[in-house]
C-alpha cells in the first residue's frame, strides 16, 4: 500500500472512531477526568467538551483513554495554552508538531489558542502574559498564526486575553489589533466574555464599549468562566481570571448581550481549579444553553414572520 493510500485509510479509520457531531449553538464544559464516570452515565451531559492540548501531548495512557471515550460520543474543542503566539521568538517546533498530532488524532470541532505569550527560551511560565499592541507585534502574531494554521491545515480561533497590566507603548487598541489579526490571517476569534469583564474592571474601561467595538463577525466560539475578586495595593478592585468558581452575574448579562447581537454560538464554561461535582458544572452549561436556546427561538420566530 502506498503512503497516500495508508494516509487515506488512517483518516477513514479515524472518521469511524470519531464521528462528526454538531457544535453550533451548543454549550459545553471543560472536561475533567474525575467526571468521566458521571459523563458516561449521563444521557445528555452537555453539548461538547474542551480539553487543554498540553495535557494530552504524551503518546498514550489514561488521559488518552479517557479523551477517546468522550470523543466517540461528543464534540471536542482543543484549546492550546502554551504555544506563545504573542511571543517574540519563533514557535517551538516540537510543541507545534505535538499540537498538530493532537488535531489529527482527535479531529476536534474547534481549535483555539491565546493572544498572549507564555515562554522565553526554554522557560515556560505558568501564566498567559500580555503583549504590546504595536505594528511590530502585529506582524509577529500574524506570522505565528499563519505558521500554526499551515501546520494543522485549518483555521484557529484566537482568544482575547484577561490582563492586569497594559503597555505604555501600545499604539493600537486591543479590539483593532484583534480585528487586524483576523483579517490578515483568516483566523476566527474566541470571545472570552469573562476576560472582557476582568480586563475592563482592572483597567477602568467599559466592557459594553469594548464589546460594541469587538469584531463579532469573526467569532466562532465564546468562553465563560468564574473570576476571583481582590484589591490592588491602592485598594482598587482587581479581578483574577481564576476559573475556580461559577460564572458571575455580570458576565451572564454580557453574554446575553453578545448572543443578542451575533446569535447562538458554541459556548464553553471553563472551570479549571476547585473542581466541583459534575452536576454543578453541568448546571453552568445548562444555564448557557438556556440563553442560546432562547435566542435561537427568537431567530426562528423572526424567520417565520419574514416568510
Amino acid at each position: 500500500m502506498t503512503a497516500d493510500l495508508k494516509r487515506v485509510a488512517r483518516r477513514a479509520t479515524q472518521a469511524l472512531r470519531f464521528p462528526a457531531h454538531p457544535v453550533v449553538g451548543r454549550a459545553g464544559t471543560s472536561f475533567k477526568h474525575q467526571h468521566l464516570g458521571a459523563i458516561l452515565a449521563d444521557p445528555a451531559p452537555c453539548g461538547f467538551f474542551e480539553v487543554h492540548a498540553e495535557n494530552y501531548m504524551g503518546a498514550g495512557g489514561a488521559p488518552h483513554r479517557a479523551l477517546e471515550a468522550v470523543r466517540r460520543d461528543w464534540p471536542v474543542s482543543l484549546h492550546g495554552v502554551c504555544l506563545s503566539i504573542g511571543g517574540p521568538q519563533p514557535l517551538d517546533r516540537t510543541h507545534l508538531a505535538r499540537f498538530k498530532a493532537l488535531v489529527e488524532r482527535y479531529e476536534p470541532a474547534l481549535v483555539s489558542e491565546h493572544l498572549a505569550w507564555s515562554s522565553h527560551g526554554a522557560t515556560f511560565f505558568n501564566d498567559l502574559l500580555p503583549l504590546p499592541y504595536t505594528a511590530a507585534t502585529l506582524d509577529v502574531v500574524c506570522a505565528h498564526i499563519d505558521e500554526l494554521q499551515e501546520a494543522i491545515r485549518r483555521p484557529i480561533l484566537l482568544e482575547n486575553p484577561a490582563t492586569y497590566v497594559a503597555f505604555s507603548d501600545s499604539s493600537i487598541t486591543e479590539t483593532d489589533f484583534i480585528r487586524c489579526v483576523a483579517r490578515r490571517t483568516g483566523c476566527g476569534l474566541l470571545l472570552d466574555v469573562n476576560n472582557v469583564f476582568v480586563s475592563a474592571t482592572n483597567h477602568g474601561f467599559s466592557a459594553l464599549d469594548y464589546l460594541a467595538d469587538f469584531p463579532l463577525e469573526h467569532v466562532g466560539e465564546i468562553h465563560l468562566a468564574g473570576h476571583a475578586e481582590q484589591s490592588d495595593d491602592e485598594g482598587d478592585p482587581l479581578l483574577i481570571d481564576s476559573h475556580d468558581g461559577p460564572v458571575a452575574d455580570a458576565v451572564w448579562t454580557l453574554f446575553e448581550i453578545v448572543i443578542g447581537r451575533c446569535g447562538p454560538m458554541p459556548t464553553l464554561v471553563e472551570w479549571d481549579s476547585n473542581i466541583p461535582d459534575w452536576p454543578i458544572l453541568k448546571a453552568q452549561a445548562a444555564a448557557a444553553q438556556a440563553i442560546l436556546d432562547r435566542r435561537a427561538s427568537v431567530d426562528a420566530k423572526g424567520c417565520r414572520h419574514a416568510a
